[in-house]
């Protein structure tokens, strides 16, 4: 591996980083910027070098000016911090991620519940190319044959691990993650039975994405996945459909098929009012 590239940094952390410093989603830094951004991108990546940071910096800034191409209003686009920054897996997820932002989990279960008709927790190759096309068209944008190609033949070659020409859905979950576990907003422990209810009301509008107070579906689906992703980050579908059963069986009290508003907020311990 390139000895620019950070240990231990992933598309997500590079991510996480780059908002802090492009709130306003430009897609560029200045360069006053640049020191104080490798400064944090090396605390995130676990600094596992014998350098000290002030020569660690020294040297990604070298490497940097050597192969950027600055615009002439000092500028520097994240497709040249990234391409030096990540492996060549995490630099095309970062790109990736940035055209096609998920907003919620619902949206993705929604897209992958769509294409797994069998519940087989897998999809073939040519299933993907759908999936990513429903994607883009979800987000309006128009895509060429030939990139959607180009997509799907890099996204087989780098996550289909032993070649079997499908995907489960823990690989498509690492390529379209979403920005942030929406839960990781929330300490419902931590908190007075006041603040708990208040943040029960966010979470449930988060993933009642249709607006009926229910939750059904992909939105059930979405939930469950963020659920079970705060105490097993790899996720696989049987995992996730044994817990969505236990869930419906718990809180779906009138048999409905779907998690009310107050069956939900009893199944969390809160009196819904």
């Amino acid at each position: 591996m390139d000895s620019t590239v950070l240990d231990d940094l992933d598309a997500a952390a590079f991510l996480q980083i780059w908002q802090q410093f492009d709130p306003k989603d430009h897609g560029y830094i200045e360069v006053k910027q640049v020191d104080a951004f490798l400064q944090s991108m090396l605390g995130k990546s676990g600094m596992k070098s014998e350098e000290e940071p002030e020569d660690r910096i020294r040297g990604l800034r070298e490497r940097l000016e050597s192969s950027r191409d600055v615009t002439a209003d000092g500028r520097l686009q994240i497709h040249e911090l990234a391409s030096l920054m990540l492996s060549e897996e995490e630099n095309f997820l970062l790109l990736f991620r940035r055209e096609t932002p998920l907003d919620n989990s619902v949206e993705f279960m929604r897209i992958w519940r769509n294409y797994d008709t069998d519940s087989s927790g897998y999809i073939s190759a040519a299933q993907l190319k759908g999936f990513l096309g429903d994607l883009f068209l979800q987000h309006s944008e128009s895509v060429t044959a030939d990139r959607l190609d180009t997509y799907s033949d890099t996204m087989m070659k780098m996550f289909d691990r032993d070649k079997d020409g499908r995907l489960d859905l823990n690989d498509l979950a690492r390529i379209l993650a979403l920005k942030e576990n929406f839960l990781l907003k929330f300490k419902m422990d931590a908190c007075s039975q006041e603040d708990r209810k208040r943040d029960f009301e966010k979470i449930f509008a988060h993933y009642d994405v249709s607006k009926t107070g229910a939750l059904e579906g992909p939105e059930v689906d979405g939930f469950v996945k963020d659920m079970m992703e705060l105490v097993k980050p790899s996720l696989g579908s049987t995992d996730l459909d044994k817990f969505r059963k236990a869930l419906m069986r718990h809180c779906d009290i009138n048999g409905d098929g779907k998690i009310q508003r107050n069956e939900l907020a009893l199944c969390l311990g809160l009196k819904h009012s």
